[in-house]
């Protein structure tokens, strides 16, 4: 085993970790995220909620219900430290086990790419959160649904690549 795929290696365990640990505490909360008798979801904010939809759970939540979301949402910086340098280091282990350079290249790009979704990432929460503090979504709601795909399309892409690459055992590419 090279240096390069461990060092890569080590940092995709410390992520998957890091990642295992926030994802459990999240999904933890998701139970205390309700509105009208009824459990409201990231991805329904995220992707298939209205944007009146979206005003009025955000505006509609109590107190309490606004505190655990903000959690969630802190919780979920952390969680992306796991995620998008997962995901870059999985690409990077990959690419260290290639020879042919335009897949090496193609996998230097995805794992370069998750800064951009990781920054996606923190956008889309900074929404939320400001949202959550003030439910007037106005124009914004357009650049956020953009910010989310492009995360969501940029982390899946990079996983994509380099799962079934991984799965290999002997990468001749």
């Amino acid at each position: 085993m090279n240096t390069e795929f461990k060092k890569w290696r080590n940092l995709f365990l410390f992520c998957l970790g890091l990642f295992t640990g926030t994802a459990f505490c999240m999904k933890w909360m998701e139970s205390d995220f309700i509105y009208n008798d009824s459990i409201f979801t990231i991805i329904g904010l995220e992707a298939t909620y209205s944007k009146e939809k979206v005003v009025t759970i955000l505006s509609g939540i109590d107190e309490h219900v606004k505190k655990i979301f903000r959690y969630h949402l802190y919780f979920d910086f952390v969680f992306m430290a796991g995620v998008y340098p997962g995901i870059a280091s999985l690409c990077m282990m990959v690419r260290s086990k290639i020879n042919k350079t335009a897949i090496r290249n193609l996998l230097l790009i995805l794992a370069v790419s998750q800064l951009i979704a990781w920054g996606c990432d923190i956008g889309e929460n900074l929404f939320l959160l400001n949202w959550v503090n003030n439910p007037q979504v106005g124009n914004d709601f357009m650049i956020y649904h953009t910010v989310v795909f492009a995360k969501w399309i940029i982390a899946l892409t990079g996983a994509m690549v380099a799962i079934p690459l991984s799965i290999k055992k002997q990468t001749h590419y």
